[in-house]
């Protein structure tokens, strides 16, 4: 079969070009805090944030127990 519906088949974009273009489109932030890119005051500022606007990750509210 050679036509695929619109969403079918065809070319697959990849994690990070989803972020940039949910950043250049939307306005939409998403970075890990493992990306190597930053330095650790960034990763630090990224996981200050995350933390205001959305609480704890369970990785650490098990670490605090």
């Amino acid at each position: 079969m050679r036509w695929h519906p619109k969403g079918y088949g065809g070319h697959r974009r990849g994690p990070e070009q989803i972020r940039r273009e949910g950043w250049k489109e939307q306005g939409i932030f998403a970075v890990s805090l493992d990306d190597q890119r930053l330095t650790w005051p960034e990763r630090e500022l990224v996981r200050q944030l995350g933390e205001r606007l959305y609480g704890a990750r369970h990785a650490e509210l098990e670490v605090q127990r």
